[in-house]
């Protein structure tokens, strides 16, 4: 379906929860944003990502120098089909389906990680996601020294790492281990670390994986608290991944349902979500 073009706020309405589901009885707060720029910063033109899967590494390793051994190529899969959509500035966009519906790769393709097989994606805008934050760091240097390699290769100038590195270090609240390898951090510290560098960075294009659990009880309530408050900058694009539909409605104003890498519904997030929880 074509895209919605509405971008008034609508109100909040109870929508069915499914067969068999509890009916809730009170609203959620609404933090959805009102003011949406005509300027287009992320563009989906008929995108086609394929994976192609063998038995083993060596078999994906020749596969790479064009060698497909008998037994070893197992097929191909579209991990995203003929997406077509546009995303405009300031708007808070939704994507809704089951595991392996392609949402991960969408977004991946949105900052960078992965590239498309067929079409083109056009992205306006400094990205920040919060997908895989320990991707980038070198575990030989320590946080701090981190900051700055994950800066320069963002393209920050010095000046503006400069700028970021405190905002960083109090974020991430890990005392005099921010001076320590990272090798020696724990799961749960690296990715501290990497959060507090992508909320850091006052992106122009936010990811946020509403599943993301990161440290105690006390340093999620942080998390959720900064999410928010950049979320709620009109100037800042939000791409919300989420199987909560109170969360996403609470949020965003616009929601896209993929189905096995199939974009099947684009329009206001109550429409979204009733067809999301009706069909799936």
């Amino acid at each position: 379906m074509s895209s919605s073009e509405a971008e008034e706020k609508a109100p909040v309405v109870q929508e069915p929860a499914g067969e068999g589901a509890p009916v809730e009885t009170a609203q959620a707060e609404d933090h959805r944003k009102t003011g949406v720029s005509d300027e287009v910063v992320v563009e989906f033109d008929h995108v086609t990502k394929t994976y192609t899967l063998y038995k083993s590494d060596k078999g994906r390793l020749l596969g790479v120098f064009g060698i497909q051994r008998p037994g070893s190529y197992l097929g191909t899969v579209n991990a995203n089909n003929d997406l077509s959509f546009t995303i405009r500035r300031g708007e808070a966009v939704a994507f809704l389906g089951r595991n392996g519906a392609g949402k991960s790769t969408a977004l991946k393709m949105i900052t960078g990680v992965a590239h498309p097989t067929k079409g083109q994606v056009s992205v306006g805008g400094r990205v920040s996601a919060l997908l895989e934050l320990t991707a980038g760091f070198d575990m030989k240097l320590t946080g701090r020294e981190n900051i700055g390699l994950r800066g320069q290769i963002m393209g920050l100038t010095n000046e503006e790492i400069a700028e970021l590195e405190p905002k960083v270090v109090e974020f991430a609240d890990l005392g005099l281990y921010i001076d320590q390898p990272m090798r020696t951090y724990s799961s749960g510290m690296k990715a501290r670390l990497g959060f507090g560098f992508a909320v850091g960075t006052d992106p122009e294009i936010l990811v946020v994986d509403e599943a993301l659990s990161v440290g105690d009880r006390a340093f999620r309530d942080k998390c959720v608290k900064r999410i928010r408050e950049i979320m709620m900058d009109e100037n800042v694009t939000v791409l919300f991944v989420s199987h909560s539909s109170s969360t996403v409605k609470e949020f965003c104003s616009r929601g896209i349902v993929l189905d096995h890498g199939t974009q099947v519904f684009d329009g206001p997030i109550e429409e979204a979500i009733e067809f999301y929880e009706r069909n799936y």
